[in-house]
């Protein structure tokens, strides 16, 4: 069976995210959305993800498509995000 080449590169990006996401940069990203949302309300788009620090777990909403990171930097990507928050 052959797929496409995007069809792979999509499935070894979510293997990657799913294996590499430390516990603790998913419940900083959120706590972040949590926060933005909090104080933003009004604003009903919806972010791409969280570009998070590895080490200090600072971090921003991203809302364009994928962002360019610094090497301690990872993206945890808006599907990760709303697991627990909805």
């Amino acid at each position: 069976m052959y797929t496409s080449r995007q069809q792979q590169d999509n499935y070894t990006e979510q293997m990657d995210l799913q294996m590499l996401l430390d516990p603790n940069i998913l419940r900083a990203a959120r706590q972040i959305y949590r926060v933005y949302y909090e104080v933003h309300p009004e604003v009903t788009h919806r972010p791409y993800g969280v570009a998070i620090d590895r080490f200090t777990h600072r971090g921003k909403l991203i809302f364009k498509g994928k962002p360019i990171l610094l090497p301690q930097e990872c993206f945890v990507p808006f599907s990760q995000l709303e697991a627990e928050i909805y």
